[in-house]
């Protein structure tokens, strides 16, 4: 049996950018209209984040384990797994930041809104999953029926998961943990298939870890 480590990356890559665009068609189509039904839990999360309070934090912590978990299920285990043996792998991953979220930051109070959370940088990157992000993928040579959508599917819902934290005034580093590395796999798996829009998800985590740093810079103050 050959050794994990002995693995590429190219190990993993099984199908073409083809099959990848029917599994989303074929997920999309039969999951329908939770699409919609997730475009809604998003807009909730934005408007809590911009309240602000006490309660937001845990509740919008439900919200996003909600959906960590279904992509999880639904996708990575029911779907991505039949053209791809490492799905498993990332459906544990999604599972394990679904359970990060409740216990962190539902159960332990470890992600905090202010009420003027919506003025920092993070909200462009929410907007960008719940808007823009499916219609990147036309520049892919998708259909909206082939599209990745916030909360049913993998690439925008760790997109605003990283802005949402971003929003936080509090917030636990290991939320970002696993939103990061799949910006990696992601960015990774597109950049082998060679699809116009290999280049989002990258750019998506350095986006983060910059506003993360100079964040953290600010609050730091001059030495």
């Amino acid at each position: 049996m050959t050794e994990w480590w002995t693995y590429r990356l190219s190990s993993f890559l099984l199908f073409s950018p083809r099959t990848w665009f029917r599994l989303h068609e074929l997920y999309n189509a039969e999951i329908w209209p939770a699409q919609v039904a997730a475009l809604m839990l998003g807009l909730a999360i934005v408007v809590l984040a911009r309240r602000g309070g006490g309660r937001s934090g845990p509740v919008i912590a439900l919200l996003l384990a909600a959906c960590w978990l279904w992509v999880a299920w639904a996708f990575h285990w029911r779907r991505y797994a039949t053209i791809n043996f490492a799905a498993t792998w990332f459906a544990a991953a999604f599972a394990v930041e679904a359970l990060l979220l409740v216990v962190l930051g539902a159960a332990r109070g470890r992600l905090a809104f202010a009420a003027n959370a919506w003025r920092h940088p993070g909200i462009w990157l929410v907007a960008f999953a719940l808007i823009v992000q499916p219609l990147v993928g036309l520049l892919a040579g998708r259909s909206l029926l082939q599209s990745e959508y916030f909360g049913v599917a993998p690439d925008p819902t760790a997109t605003a998961t990283l802005g949402v934290l971003l929003l936080a005034r509090r917030r636990s580093p290991a939320l970002m943990a696993i939103p990061l590395l799949w910006c990696a796999v992601s960015g990774a798996f597109a950049s082998m298939m060679r699809t116009p829009d290999m280049l989002v998800m990258p750019l998506v985590a350095l986006m983060t870890i910059g506003a993360a740093l100079a964040r953290r810079r600010r609050d730091v103050g001059p030495a």
